[in-house]
């Protein structure tokens, strides 16, 4: 059978769009369909937007060290205006680079839904088109629980386009979209209240990273209220009127509310059931929430249908801008390129850009004595920054790292303080490559820095 293309591509974010070049770059007529702009989450309404108001966020803390080492630093005012704009104008710039960088692959692009007919068709705003093999990496979206009055709710899509700066916004939710927002807010000068339904923000991540977190974020004048869920919102003509399920906690009232629950696989309306696609339950729960569903797939991110693949965040695996990218470049080499492999789900960093940072890679301690019990060693240290002994601040910095006694391999690294991604980047080479505690020990460090401390812990 003759078929229009050898691949095509669904969703132009991360995964689609590294695949879809990939794929092209071994010869294959590629296609790829996109309905909003190109880049998908990370580049339109993800990391690089959220990382570029980090950025911004950070200025009134540095204007306050700079008295510390001697510079007199006048009045400084916020444009918000100015700082929306000038984020929107950059990432409609990377958008359109992403589609030169389309055209020098020599993959065509549609613009338009796009939607499957039969195992080998799509359908894209009408017109249909045949494929040898079809990849879906259409992402995810935020999802709000279904509570009285959440419509008044934003999510992350939103945040980026307000038209003026909240003087206070609450938000629900302890993940990273949460929390980093939490941080940024803080940081640009919002009044911030945090609510978590847990006794911790960032469930799954080190516990000593999620208590220098707080502890951090605290000091920077968040308000953390804990085990309580928001019940109902309603606008009154003094902001948002939040009610929670504490009976203690008096209600809240806000200018902006943030959602930041959760986000669910975006299989809606795929048309899946057309091409034989399975999914399986996704891993959003909580009170108010629908069910919701991933696509499902094995090592070779091969779905039900042997000739359609998913990559992403659609499959709900681990949801990071970097992991989709390897997914969709493993599909490529192994369907195009002779080279058959698995993208290794194992040993991924990551990182949370909330004030103070932290990144980590590998193992929790939880993690590690629940599978090895005594075996496991702790290395952990917690100072001063240098940068700090002018400021007068009492910032801190923490750095762990979880060493299996028995072959003295290196299972974790954790760090919450400044440099903290950056760091454990370079760190990540060496616990992927299975380094050990005697490997660490036996590098020099770069003095004077944060980053050796992981290299002298005894």
């Amino acid at each position: 059978m003759t078929f229009d293309y050898d691949l095509f591509v669904i969703g132009a974010g991360s995964g689609g769009l590294a695949a879809s070049k990939r794929a092209a770059s071994y010869g294959a007529k590629v296609a790829i369909a996109e309905y909003d702009l190109v880049g998908g989450t990370c580049v339109i309404r993800g990391c690089v937007p959220k990382k570029l108001m980090v950025y911004g966020s950070h200025f009134p803390a540095l204007f306050s060290d700079a008295s510390g080492y001697g510079w007199k630093v006048g009045n400084a005012e916020f444009d918000w205006e100015y700082f929306i704009t000038s984020i929107d104008k950059e990432v409609r710039r990377l958008s359109q680079l992403h589609i030169s960088f389309l055209e020098k692959a020599g993959v065509e692009l549609f613009s338009g839904r796009a939607t499957l007919v039969d195992p080998h068709t799509v359908e894209v705003d009408g017109r249909k088109v045949t494929a040898d093999k079809i990849l879906i990496a259409v992402g995810g979206r935020p999802v709000k629980p279904d509570l009285p009055g959440m419509e008044h709710g934003i999510t992350s899509d939103e945040i980026f386009h307000l038209k003026e700066q909240p003087k206070h916004i609450v938000i629900i939710g302890a993940g990273y979209i949460g929390t980093e927002f939490a941080c940024i807010m803080r940081g640009l000068g919002s009044e911030v209240t945090q609510i978590t339904r847990g006794k911790k923000i960032l469930n799954g991540f080190d516990e000593d990273v999620r208590i220098e977190i707080e502890e951090g974020m605290m000091n920077h004048g968040i308000r953390l209220i804990k085990n309580n869920v928001v019940k109902a919102i309603e606008r009154l003509p003094e902001g948002l009127k939040l009610t929670l399920s504490g009976d203690d906690q008096e209600p809240l009232i806000a200018d902006v509310f943030l959602v930041a629950t959760g986000r669910t696989p975006n299989v809606d309306g795929l048309g899946l059931e057309n091409a034989g696609v399975d999914v399986v339950a996704s891993s959003i729960e909580g009170p108010g929430y629908p069910t919701t569903s991933a696509i499902a797939v094995n090592e070779y991110s091969q779905t039900t249908q042997p000739n359609i693949f998913a990559v992403g965040d659609v499959t709900d695996r681990i949801n990071l801008t970097p992991v989709a990218i390897g997914e969709g470049r493993a599909f490529a080499d192994s369907e195009f390129g002779d080279n058959r492999r698995e993208f290794s789900h194992e040993t991924v960093p990551t990182a949370i850009f909330s004030n103070p940072e932290a990144a980590t890679v590998g193992w929790t301690e939880a993690d590690a004595r629940e599978k090895l019990g005594d075996a496991v060693k702790i290395f952990r240290t917690r100072f001063r920054p240098m940068y700090h002994s002018l400021t007068g601040k009492q910032e801190k910095t923490m750095m762990k790292l979880v060493v299996d006694s028995n072959t003295d391999k290196v299972l974790g690294a954790h760090m919450v303080g400044e440099g903290a991604a950056e760091i454990i980047q370079g760190v990540a080479i060496a616990i992927k490559m299975g380094a050990t505690k005697k490997d660490f020990d036996a590098t020099v460090g770069v003095h004077p820095s944060a980053a050796e401390e992981f290299v002298t812990m005894r």
